[in-house]
Order: structure tokens, then C-alpha cells, then sequence
């Protein structure tokens, strides 16, 4: 018996049992897909697929909250771990003592290894049930602030600005079709535990994307290496009008007063005292379009979206990773909704 009162599983030892293998082949996408399953591997992944699991029992299972999840409000399915895993992480010990808790199946190290795509595992591994939501949950919560992958491939970039998004607090982030799949196991494991904070939307078609996103009250930002608007530009207008509309100048602070009232003529202008094109609101709610590495956004991408915004390089540097590049983006989003 375990310490709660439950039946304790023996140990397992064999590393051909038919269980091991089907744990292992979820490491692959077609049986991913037949089981709508996926493996969150190390301590911080399986902590937090418990925690939203957990949350789920408690609130009897709304699907059309933050995260999706079966019906019944599962995340986790089963966790295996080493007795050495769990007497190092006692809080998650704790958490698989909690009524609603999944069963925890104590292995061995050769058997978690069999059953783990990580050369050397972290003593956890959870099979977790899909956690994808629709668009229309998504914009049923007014998002403000969201990221599309658009045939965003590599697993390591993916995991990174799904993290990102999380820190920036983020309200969802899509994936659209040829994007790489967000429960390949290295991408899992790049978000470190964020692919269970946050809506996570996959397999959208492109087409038609764009205009949903406006519909929603969004503005659409191309994150572009080439684009017109520099996010330094939208970042020091949206700093002038905080400025003009929370400080109250005296007489001599005419200027200020002017640039206040030049903000509130044209909202959606810079704050320059000029009558310069219109440029886009940080504080706006936006959603923030990030390509594919080698051939960034396609040309009709760019086109539709309501600017091009490039992160300026003051180094040498070619170019910006995708995944830093979304990191800036989003926390300038961020900061500016925050301060508006």
C-alpha cells in the first residue's frame, strides 16, 4: 500500500513488457495520433500536466477553459517513475497523493529509459491526453494577445516561443497546418512545462486565418526581418502617448498637453507631432504572425497583415532566430497592454 491508502503496483522490471512499448511508441506521430496521446518527460513537465490535471477534477472537467483535456477533465493518463525521482521531488509525490490523481507505476531505470525519447531521462515520464482547443474557444475569452506559428518546423523553435508566450502572458498561441507538431517530444520538452498553461490551437488552414483573427478585434503583426515599421518606432510612440495621457504638465508643458491632445484626434497615429502614416497601437490587442526559419512568412502573409514589424539588429548579426525574435515581439506587446 502506498502512503494515501492505495494499492501499490510491484515494481516494474522488464523492459520488453508490452506496456513499455507502448509507452515508447508514443515518441512516434502516428500513435500519437490513434491514442490522442503524448509523453511529458522530466520533473518540471510532469508537475505541471498534474497540476492542470488536478485543477481539471477539481472543476469538473470544462473543456472550453484555459486548456483542453478529455471530457472527463483527464490530462494525465498514467505516471512512471523511479522510487530515487520521487523521494528527490516530494512535491510532486505530494501531488500524485491528492484524491483525482492519476496512479503512479514505480520503474526502474532501465525500464524508464525504454520507455523515454531522451538519451538520459529525468526519472518522470506522464502519458498525457491531447490538450488542443479550437479557434472558437479562443476568441470566446477576447484574447488581447496571441502568437501564430505559420509552418513554423523546428521542434526546439516551436517549444521556445510557446514558452515565451506563456511568460509573456499570452492568451493562446496557434499553430497553423505544416507547422511541426507540438507534441513531438522535443518540443514538449522545449516549452518546460508551459504546453499546459496556456490554449494551444493546432492545424489551422492558413487561409482565412488572418481575417478570423481581425474579425476577433485583433491586429495582425508580421514579425519581418525586412519589414517597414521597426518595433523600437512602435515601442517609443506607445511610450509617448503613456506619457501625454497620464501626466498632467503645467503651463509650461504645453508640448505635453498638444501631444495628448494629438493622441486622442488620432488614436491609431504616432504621437510626433506630424501628420505621419498611421501606425499600429501596441496596446491594441494583436495577434503576432512568426514564419518558418529558412523562408520566414510567405509574401501573401505579409500583405495581409496590418504591418510588417521588423526587431532592429544593432550588431552584426544576420538575423534573428525565430524563437528570440517572438520573445521580443510579445513581451513589447506585453509590456505596452500592461502600462496602457
Amino acid at each position: 500500500m502506498s502512503e494515501d491508502g492505495r494499492p501499490q503496483a510491484p515494481l516494474m522490471t522488464n523492459t520488453q513488457a508490452d506496456r513499455v512499448k507502448e509507452v515508447a511508441r508514443l515518441a512516434g506521430r502516428p500513435s500519437r495520433l490513434r491514442r490522442r496521446e503524448f509523453l511529458a518527460e522530466g520533473p518540471q513537465a510532469v508537475r505541471e500536466a498534474l497540476r492542470l490535471h488536478l485543477d481539471r477534477r477539481v472543476s469538473g472537467g470544462d473543456v472550453g477553459g484555459d486548456v483542453g483535456g478529455d471530457v472527463g477533465g483527464r490530462i494525465v493518463v498514467d505516471v512512471y517513475a523511479t522510487q530515487d525521482a520521487l523521494d528527490r521531488h516530494q512535491d510532486i509525490a505530494d501531488l500524485l497523493a491528492l484524491n483525482g490523481s492519476p496512479d503512479v507505476r514505480r520503474v526502474n531505470p532501465d525500464v524508464l529509459a525504454a520507455m523515454s525519447s531522451t538519451v538520459t531521462p529525468q526519472g518522470f515520464i506522464a502519458v498525457c491526453t491531447f490538450v488542443d482547443v479550437t479557434l472558437d474557444d479562443v476568441f470566446a475569452t477576447a484574447p488581447r494577445l496571441v502568437a501564430v506559428l505559420v509552418e513554423v518546423r523546428d521542434p526546439g523553435n516551436a517549444g521556445t516561443i510557446i514558452r515565451a508566450a506563456d511568460s509573456a502572458g499570452a492568451d493562446a498561441v496557434i499553430l497553423t497546418s505544416g507547422s511541426v507538431d507540438p507534441y513531438n517530444p522535443k518540443t514538449v520538452r522545449s516549452t518546460v512545462g508551459s504546453l499546459f498553461h496556456l490554449p494551444l490551437v493546432i492545424g489551422v488552414e492558413l487561409e482565412g486565418l488572418i481575417e478570423r483573427l481581425r474579425d476577433a478585434g485583433m491586429t495582425v503583426l508580421a514579425a519581418d526581418g525586412y519589414g517597414a515599421t521597426s518595433l523600437d518606432d512602435l515601442q517609443d510612440t506607445s511610450a509617448a502617448r503613456r506619457f501625454a495621457t497620464v501626466q498632467e504638465p503645467v503651463d509650461s508643458g504645453a508640448q505635453g498637453r498638444e501631444l495628448g491632445a494629438q493622441a486622442a484626434e488620432r488614436p491609431d497615429a504616432a504621437v510626433a507631432g506630424t501628420a505621419g502614416p498611421a501606425v499600429p497601437r501596441l496596446e491594441n490587442a494583436s495577434a503576432w504572425l512568426f514564419g518558418n526559419e529558412a523562408q520566414g512568412l510567405p509574401d501573401e502573409v505579409t500583405a495581409a497583415a496590418d504591418a510588417r514589424v521588423a526587431v532592429p539588429i544593432y550588431g552584426q548579426a544576420e538575423s534573428l532566430n525565430v524563437g528570440t525574435a517572438a520573445t521580443v515581439c510579445l513581451y513589447a506587446s506585453a509590456r505596452a497592454q500592461r502600462l496602457r
